[in-house]
């Protein structure tokens, strides 16, 4: 039993707006995990010049346009703690990339079996 051609366009049509989606998301998601990718370098490399201080030491933390002063360690509680949440994006990132990556293998590779099935 044959598929109809008209049936098939618009099968091949549907494929290939979710590959195009797919392809959208796909560089959405690299933006994303490239920008949080830096941010997590600033925060570690912050932390890393914090280590160097005593726990004495008056630092001030930006808020906004202005700084306010506040007590080391639990500044390195609040970055230690924004580190673990970037990684965790960067990690769901990740895997949100390789869905979408295989998404769009798949289509791709049903409008090509498509055609050469036709």
């Amino acid at each position: 039993m044959s598929i109809p051609n008209e049936a098939l366009h618009k099968l091949a049509r549907e494929i290939e707006a979710q590959a195009a989606v797919s392809q959208q998301q796909i560089g959405l998601a690299r933006t994303q995990m490239t920008s949080k990718q830096r941010e997590q370098r600033l925060v570690r490399l912050t932390l890393s010049e914090l280590a160097g201080l005593p726990d004495d030491a008056v630092v001030y933390e930006g808020v906004g346009k202005m700084f306010s002063s506040a007590p080391l360690p639990n500044l390195r509680q609040k970055l230690e703690g924004q580190t673990k949440e970037l990684e965790s994006d960067v990690n769901k990132l990740n895997q949100r990339l390789l869905y979408l990556e295989t998404t769009h293998k798949n289509s791709r590779e049903h409008i090509e079996q498509m055609l050469r099935g036709r």
